[in-house]
């Protein structure tokens, strides 16, 4: 079967997969992102659609004072005996748990702690009914048995392993398979010395010896590649007995390019050579491959649409939030027909609860879109759109008031310490239409009035958002947000719609 990587566009990094049957569901991580851990099921490996989340309960994640970079880690997404499992870490708050559901799609329980040390907690439902909790520690990887119901460690964590190759080890998944255990970790970091290793041992305990191809996966010296940072694998066996791997990457616009989508999903064959992997016959990872699952026929789902009229009570599939939304900060019924922010004290700049509604930008040249009617009241009430990484690397393009009660257009432009209003043109009453467009090295700033003409704002690069620029581990997300920069918002920002073609 043919396989267009990445399977999952935009921001979704760390995959976690298992299989059920026919069906195959996968996991990614989120951050500061709410709801956290998107469930994507697939019948085929090639097509995914979104049907729910894990965390998608304020009693489940509390995102409120979360670090861009910190939240919610790599998950690992499992099943057994008629339940899911999800375990993963809250970075910056109570440590490592996990959940449960008997359906995927939800509803999750609450939030079953299991240890505070660390993060990418894994979890093996052995033959014997025993269960394993492996996680990363200080250079390391540590493991115990555990009572997945109650989260109960039911040995002392101890040290199975160290580093098999490079430095840095993560992300460790634990399996049995053909009468050994296998250690699949990533090393060397989560950026360009990224890569995957393997170990094996006739005992879950180690120790592992390390696999003579180590690393089995990695791209860290192919200069000038446009897949990059390769790792964080799972592997999967498929209903016809064949083997495939999951693992992130990021996509580079051009040799010097920098992967400001962020890290992605993708798959690759996997066959196994005296008791070894082997990912893609030893060869470069690329975005066309041939998946030898002779079994699985092509299962397409309809197409998901890229325009939202916000027409529904709630919100569609695929929107997110930066942390918690705040309470009132949006509504879809308020103003049936439109969605409705209501701007809270804090700004984009802020690492604090915004009014703030986004979706994962998934291809290098792509338009945000959307219309707007918008009245500020004072100098500081301000709504529009962005493009966005984190609170120190994003532009916006925004309609804001001014003494005397002008409307005007502004371009802000955040690239770390360096904040300015870019651009800006005075802007007479009327609906208008917001318009950022993504190209493969910069974004674009563009606007009109009711159905006038396109005016322009402005070009900026694209490689200031990117994750090795703003020092975190998402990618960009297109966002409709409001602010009162100070104090709440005096006016409420109403979108008719919004798209997001390719």
């Amino acid at each position: 079967m043919k396989i267009q990587n990445p399977i999952i566009r935009g921001f979704n990094p760390d995959p976690s997969v298992c299989r059920v049957g026919a069906d195959y569901y996968l996991a990614t991580s989120t951050f500061a992102y709410f709801p956290g851990v998107p469930i994507y099921h697939s019948r085929d490996l090639a097509c995914w659609r979104l049907i729910g989340h894990a965390l998608d309960r304020p009693s489940q994640l509390d995102l409120t004072k979360a670090d861009n970079a910190g939240g919610i880690f790599a998950p690992t997404l499992r099943y057994h005996d008629g339940r899911f499992y999800m375990v993963t870490t809250r970075m910056g708050g109570k440590g490592n748990f996990l959940v449960t559901a008997k359906n995927p799609s939800g509803p999750w329980s609450e939030p079953i702690w299991i240890d505070a040390e660390n993060f990418d907690p894994s979890l093996l439902f052995d033959d014997d009914g025993t269960v394993y909790y492996t996680r990363r520690a200080h250079q390391s990887v540590v493991q115990a048995t555990i009572n997945p119901v109650t989260g109960e460690l039911t040995s002392p964590l101890q040290t199975i392993s160290g580093n098999f190759v490079a430095t840095d080890i993560e992300g460790p998944h634990l399996y049995q398979i053909n009468g050994f255990y296998y250690l699949v970790a990533a090393e060397g970091g989560t950026r360009s010395g990224h890569c995957v290793t393997v170990g094996r041992s006739s005992s879950p305990w180690g120790p592992f010896e390390s696999c003579p191809a180590n690393p089995v996966l990695s791209h860290r010296s192919l200069s000038g590649n446009p897949i990059r940072d390769t790792g964080h694998a799972e592997f999967i066996q498929t209903e016809d007995g064949s083997w495939v791997v999951f693992f992130l990457a990021a996509r580079a616009s051009n040799y010097e390019g920098f992967p400001h989508l962020g890290r992605e999903t993708y798959v690759a064959p996997l066959e196994w050579r005296d008791g070894w992997p082997v990912i893609n016959g030893e060869k470069p990872i690329t975005f066309d491959l041939d998946i030898p699952t002779g079994s699985l026929e092509p299962h397409p789902w309809p197409t998901e649409p890229s325009r939202d009229e916000f027409d529904a009570p709630v919100l569609s599939s695929g929107w997110i939030h930066l942390r918690n939304p705040p309470e009132g900060s949006f509504s879809l019924t308020e103003r049936p027909g439109f969605l409705r922010l209501h701007g809270t004290k804090h700004a984009l700049s802020e690492p604090a609860p915004v009014a703030f509604v986004g979706r994962r930008q998934t291809e290098f040249v792509q338009r945000l879109c959307a219309q707007i009617e918008f009245d500020p009241l004072r100098e500081s009430d301000e709504a529009g759109i962005s493009v966005f990484m984190n609170e120190r690397h994003f532009y916006a393009l925004a309609i804001t008031g001014e003494r005397g009660g002008t409307r005007r257009i502004i371009v802000r432009r955040r690239v770390d310490d360096f904040y300015i209003v870019a651009a800006e043109s005075p802007v007479p009453a009327g609906l208008v239409t917001l318009a950022i467009d993504g190209e493969r090295g910069c974004y674009h700033f563009r606007y009109r009035v009711s159905d006038g003409e396109w005016q322009s704002l402005g070009s900026f690069v694209s490689k200031h958002l990117a994750p090795e620029m703003a020092g975190t581990w998402t990618g960009v997300v297109w966002a409709l947000y409001a602010t009162g920069n100070g104090e709440p918002c005096a006016a409420p920002a109403d979108y008719d719609w919004c798209e997001w073609p390719v």
